[in-house]
This record gives structure tokens, sequence and C-alpha cells, in this order.
């Protein structure tokens, strides 16, 4: 009885946390955005830093770019689907979610699952065996 009482727990608790991490957080502000974007974007003269860390020239220039696309209303995916272009897919520093870059996100979730089930299966064997 304990343990299917756990299990309902845990089951909650995860629905709790999935809705609340998919919630539609509040719009951003223009500032939280230029923010945002200059985080996922390489610069592309220092080696391993973001515009928003590096104080070259480019990053500068790349930071005036991106709060000027932001007051013309362009969307955040717009914005780093511009650099993308320009300046090749290697300037950002996150794959996008979609199409071959979505496997960097679904792999190690994919292979965490199939770990836990293996364990899970082990010890349910194990289980069974010992008794």
């Amino acid at each position: 009885m304990k343990l299917k009482l756990s299990y309902g727990l845990l089951a909650v608790v995860l629905a709790v946390a999935l809705v609340a991490g998919t919630r539609a957080q509040a719009t951003p502000t223009p500032a939280e955005r230029a923010v945002s974007l200059e985080q996922s974007i390489k610069c592309p003269v220092c080696r391993g830093q973001s515009v928003a860390e590096s104080d070259s020239e480019a990053s500068k220039a790349i930071r005036t770019e991106i709060e000027r696309r932001i007051a013309a209303g362009q969307s955040d995916d717009e914005i780093r689907a511009y650099f993308a272009q320009n300046l090749g897919e290697d300037i950002l520093l996150r794959p996008p979610s979609s199409g071959l870059g979505g496997l960097v996100w679904i792999l190690p979730v994919a292979g965490l699952v199939l770990a836990v089930a293996g364990v899970g299966f082990a010890f349910w064997r194990w289980r069974r065996w010992a008794t």
C-alpha cells in the first residue's frame, strides 16, 4: 500500500512540474529579449564566448543589430535566422530544436530513459530471481 501511495505522489509531483514548466511565461521586455539573444549568439572573433560576454567590435556591432531588429518588431527566431544566414549556422550557441539539430536535444533524454528502464528491468529480474 505504501509503495502505491509513493508512486501516486511521485506521479502528481511530476505532473505538476510538467505543467509548471510548460506554462507560458510573461512577455519579456525588449532588454530581456536582447540579453537572451546575445547569450545565444557566438562572438565571431572570440573563441567560446557569446556576444553578451565579448567586448570585441564585432560583438558590439551584433548587439547593436539585435537591438535594432527588436525595435523593428522582429521575432527572436527571425533574428537568429538572420545571423545564421549571414554568418553561418555555427554562430548559434544553441542548436535548432527541429530537424537534425533536434537530435542533440532528444538523444540525451532518450539515453537517460533507456538507462533508467534498463536499471529498473535489472532490479525487477533480480527481485524476481531472489524470491
